[in-house]
């Protein structure tokens, strides 16, 4: 999975992975993390998202980490938010409040932009990378984030031999061994597999939805 890869799929508006409303899980489950309004929470991988907007406005400093500069882009004309922006390391900056987009290789983040962050969500980070760069994603968070950072994370389990990612199979066997020192705690699961034609088309019998909270 190459930068270009994500690029393209941008530039050609090929983003089925967008969702046109705040994710439902992250309403029913984040406040049983029980995290401070005023906590800095990490959402890698952010897309423009509208799940960054209902975020900020429980309060929280949303950092949002993002490839697409058009992404990125978009989603403050979505909002109609006038961003500040400006160059940090390796990243661009945009930012309006309590909302901060960096525009670049989510890999290139250390503990100095995100050793501070108390929260962390992940709806379609981990679920559209490879299984080698998931091993990757899952060392850099737990390296990077502190002790302490406690986690929504949601996840697609699916026969991945019917149909190729992403967004890929990421089974729950694999989310326990990834996340092991984040002690994962299932929450619920749901086949949604007759809401997805794309995957019935390939074949595919089920299509779990899985999520967990996470303690670092």
């Amino acid at each position: 999975m190459q930068a270009e890869f994500w690029h393209k799929r941008w530039a050609d508006n090929q983003i089925g992975f967008h969702q046109g409303q705040v994710n439902a899980y992250l309403q029913r489950h984040w406040p049983l993390l029980n995290l401070p309004a005023a906590s800095k929470v990490l959402v890698p991988l952010c897309g423009k998202s509208l799940d960054l907007v209902w975020l900020a406005a429980q309060g929280h400093q949303v950092l949002g980490v993002e490839l697409s500069q058009l992404a990125v882009e978009q989603f403050f004309a979505e909002q109609g938010l006038q961003p500040q922006i400006s160059e940090r390391g390796a990243f661009k900056v945009y930012r309006h409040d309590n909302l901060e987009l960096l525009c670049g290789d989510f890999f290139a983040l250390g503990r100095e932009e995100i050793g501070d962050c108390a929260g962390l969500y992940d709806r379609a980070a981990v679920i559209a990378l490879p299984p080698a760069m998931r091993e990757r994603y899952a060392a850099h968070l737990t390296g990077s984030l502190p002790q302490g950072c406690r986690g929504l994370m949601i996840t697609l389990d699916y026969d991945q031999q019917r149909l190729d990612g992403p967004p890929f199979s990421v089974p729950d066997q694999e989310v326990r061994q990834l996340f092991a020192a984040w002690q994962p705690e299932a929450l619920e699961a749901w086949d949604v597999i007759e809401d997805s034609p794309k995957f019935l088309q390939a074949g595919v019998t089920s299509l779990y939805e899985r999520v967990y909270r996470l303690q670092r």
